[in-house]
């Protein structure tokens, strides 16, 4: 009895080390799906299109192609010597942008309300044919100053500076070419990406650090960026019927050293009626850990002496103090700036060239709380204004001392 129960369990245990019928056919069909797999096809031998496009450059998606940005300001102004105040939409502009493929882009942008008017400001196309050259055609700022660059939500105060909007802010119709020549190792500092990348636009300067640290770069990053152009001298407006011999240029050389220092010159001659006008200009800016330091000249000539030479002085610092609670940060802010008697080169009805802006000195002190990243993201500007004219001077009222509360949405 003991060897017949001993015999059964071994029988038992062969039998389940033992594979089935089915299980074989299963295991059989395995190895063979297996082998396949492994085995190249056609497919995976050949290029598909998709690959043949990664490999000549990416074709640009949707995204890349049409792409919608906008900056809303509503702000109020408090004049305390008059005891007036103000509620203002200062802008309203809406942008399309984009890449219509890898070496062509393009720009459309209108304020819908820039102190009530509507403006048409950008309308360009960019030609990209090479990494780090642009060349463009249409309707933009022209290449001069740093501040007069900024867009509103580049700005760091509520009002721009007196060379911004007074003494050098033009825009016209014409072409430029630029070219930025990069030295260093990686070419991917924040302050200064592959154009190819970011649809040509040119911001070199113009970008506010949104985290209070200090731009994470190499330490060898410099770049060093030439840009020219000729324009009608027309403005924006009288494009149709303008014909001229005598064309308005600007010509702009930024360096930028170790990703946080920049060194601007550019200058740039108009016409805006028979006089002449040559315009230097020389400026510098820090940024890093949080600090944005920046100081800007500028000296403004007439041909024939028709009016006295002008010069102008943008200097200001801003401080970033990260926040938890509510805000993201805040930006401390002061800034002086300067303007002689300034005229816009366009004679009275007796052909002279009178004061539009008499002379002045300002200060400015306030605080802007952030709220959001790049965009879209929110500012609340808030401003004080300290204005010193000379005797005699009849300055207009939106042009005195005030207090500014400034709501920006970018998005």
């Amino acid at each position: 009895m003991k060897s017949l129960i001993t015999t059964v369990v071994f029988c038992f245990a062969v039998a389940q080390t033992q594979p089935t019928v089915a299980q074989a056919q299963q295991t059989i069909v395995q190895a063979q799906a297996t082998a396949v797999k492994a085995r190249p096809t056609t497919a995976d031998v050949q290029p598909t299109t998709a690959d043949v496009q990664s490999a000549k450059g990416k074709k640009p998606t949707v995204t890349d192609i049409l792409k919608f940005n906008g900056t809303v300001r509503a702000k109020y102004e408090y004049q305390p010597e008059e005891g007036v105040g103000r509620f203002e939409v200062r802008n309203c502009r809406i942008s399309v942008s984009g890449q219509v493929m890898p070496t062509v882009a393009y720009k459309a942008e209108i304020d819908l309300s820039d102190e009530g008017q509507i403006r048409m400001l950008d309308a360009y196309v960019r030609l990209l044919p090479v990494e780090n050259l642009r060349l463009t055609a249409g309707q933009m700022r022209v290449p001069f100053t740093i501040d007069a660059h900024r867009s509103p939500h580049q700005q760091y105060f509520a009002n721009r500076s007196f060379i911004a909007k007074q003494v050098g802010n033009v825009r016209d119709v014409g072409a430029t070419a630029g070219y930025t020549f990069v030295f260093g190792g990686n070419e991917t500092n924040c302050r200064n990406k592959r154009y190819s990348g970011r649809d040509g636009q040119y911001t070199n300067g113009n970008e506010q650090d949104k985290t209070g640290k200090e731009y994470k770069t190499n330490g060898e990053m410099s770049s060093l960026t030439l840009e020219g152009g000729i324009f009608n001298g027309s403005g924006l407006t009288e494009q149709k019927h303008y014909w001229t011999k005598s064309y308005n240029y600007s010509l702009k050389a930024e360096a930028l050293i170790c990703g946080h220092t920049g060194v601007v010159l550019s200058c740039q001659h108009t016409r805006p009626a028979e006089t002449g006008i040559m315009m230097w200009n020389c400026g510098a800016y820090w940024h890093a850990r949080g600090w944005h330091v920046e100081g800007e000249y500028l000296h403004k000539e007439y041909s024939g002496g028709a009016f006295k030479a002008v010069n102008a002085i943008d200097a200001f610092v801003v401080k970033r103090l990260p926040l938890h609670k509510v805000f993201e940060a805040v930006s401390l802010l002061g800034r002086y700036d300067y303007m002689d008697d300034h005229s816009d080169g366009k004679p009275d009805s007796n052909g002279r060239l009178t004061i539009d802006d008499p002379q002045r000195h300002r200060i400015t002190a306030g605080a802007t709380f952030h709220l959001g990243g790049k965009s879209p993201k929110t500012d609340i500007r808030l401003n004080y204004e300290k204005y010193f004219y000379g005797s005699g001077a009849t300055p207009n009222v939106s042009e005195r001392d005030k207090i500014v509360v400034e709501l920006m949405c970018r998005f």
